[in-house]
């Protein structure tokens, strides 16, 4: 959500960044808000000029009635009656006006970094660096779920029957595994400097608007019938809703957090055949980190925040690789996105494993996070996340990379004290 001030000054660099995202169709929205925003400060100007009259008239008829000039000050006081209704009117007008702007500021997209290459979606996402070696065995690497099968580590057809599609039981070893690497990434990123923080799971509708697009809201998030409440697609929206219109000390920043939590999401559209298993599902686990930060350093946090993960999955042996997302791959209220890929030497490609986010001051100019200034003025944080680990999908990578011919899985030395020690799972 972009500054109204900044919109109302440089229409055509909001609507070239309109363009550059490939969503034309939002172009009129732009002449819209500065129709109504002109209406609305005309408004608020009128208001004050009748109120500042209505004040004048109503002394005027103390006086009027102390001289005993009671048809005159009768005349001044039907003014002021009609002064009234006009400010009611004015008022209700406002309202409309303001909620309608408010409305177009929500949709229209947030502008991206200069850095960001153009392109209509993740086909054109520009491949920055790889990261360890991809090997691509001389034996045959079977799908995920028929390595989890092996070791009895996953129950598809029970969590259909239970829960339906996109549902699953991890067993054992398997869902030891899981667990470890859950584990694994807090502690990595403690020893980081982070906060570990656990969240509410459920958050209200002000919250999901302030850290999301509408578009994105409908496509992911869960609603509780019959309460304000929606259970968070990652744990990013709980945690960014932690600081809900709050003033924050300048000299406390940055808030650099990481969280755990289960994560629910509709997954609305068709699937392709490599999104069977546990690639792409309703309910999953992650650990995250977020950062609130000053505008100036949001920029640093960004790289630190990706670099943790592509750390992470190194310290796994999986190699892996980052992509610049374009402009059209950029949800609304991203300035700038990096995504993290694992190699499968299965697909002998590699895939999505972890996004990393700067947004501005977009989420934090939705829910009121303001930073006090030493100079005393307040100004809206830059808020950032990014993707730790992701189970089971991080459990992909890890099952295809460390699978030993025999069959057996490699634990790689990082994750072994997680595991009671084991070196295989066999």
């Amino acid at each position: 959500m972009i500054d109204i001030k900044f919109l109302r000054e440089n229409p055509e660099i909001v609507k070239q960044n309109i363009r550059n995202k490939f969503q034309d169709a939002k172009l009129p929205l732009v002449d819209e808000v500065m129709e109504l925003d002109k209406e609305n400060r005309d408004i608020k100007q009128e208001v004050e000029a009748l109120r500042a009259s209505r004040n004048k008239l109503s002394k005027q008829i103390g006086a009027l009635m102390g001289k005993g000039q009671k048809e005159e000050a009768e005349k001044v006081k039907a003014q002021v009656a009609a002064d009234a209704d006009r400010i009611n009117e004015l008022s209700e007008r406002e309202k409309e006006v303001e909620e309608r702007i408010r409305k177009i500021m929500m949709t229209i997209p947030n502008i991206i970094d200069p850095s960001v290459p153009i392109g209509r979606d993740d086909s054109e996402n520009v491949e920055v660096k790889r990261y360890g070696e991809p090997v691509i065995p001389d034996f045959e690497i079977p799908y995920h779920t028929e390595i989890m099968e092996r070791f009895q580590g996953i129950d598809l057809d029970s969590a259909r029957k239970v829960a339906g599609n996109g549902f699953y039981y991890l067993m054992g070893d398997i869902a030891r595994l899981h667990s470890a690497v859950i584990s694994y990434a807090r502690d990595f990123m403690i020893d980081r400097g982070f906060t570990y923080c656990v969240p509410p799971f459920m958050i209200r509708s002000d919250v999901v608007t302030g850290v999301m697009s509408f578009a994105e809201m409908d496509a992911m998030m869960y609603k509780i019938e019959g309460e304000d409440l929606y259970l968070i697609g990652t744990s990013e929206h709980s945690m960014i809703g932690k600081f809900i219109d709050t003033v924050n000390k300048e000299e406390n920043l940055p808030y650099t957090l990481t969280s755990y939590s289960p994560c629910f999401r509709k997954e609305k559209g068709a699937h392709g055949i490599e999104e069977r298993g546990v690639y792409r599902i309703h309910q999953f686990e992650k650990q995250e980190m977020i950062v609130v930060c000053r505008p100036q350093e949001s920029p640093m946090w960004f790289d630190r925040l990706w670099q943790n993960t592509v750390d992470l999955f190194r310290s796994m042996d999986i190699p892996v690789r980052t992509l610049e997302c374009c402009s059209g791959d950029l949800a609304d209220l991203k300035v700038k996105s990096v995504d993290v890929e694992a190699w499968s030497p299965r697909q002998k490609k590699y895939f999505e494993v972890g996004s990393c986010s700067n947004l501005g001051d977009a989420q934090a100019r939705r829910l009121k996070i303001r930073v006090a200034g030493q100079d005393g003025k307040k100004y809206f944080a830059h808020t950032l996340n990014n993707t730790v680990a992701a189970p089971p999908r991080m459990l992909i990578a890890f099952l295809e990379n460390n699978l030993n011919e025999d069959g057996s899985v490699r634990i790689p030395e990082a994750l072994r004290p997680y595991m009671g020690g084991k070196t295989l799972i066999q």
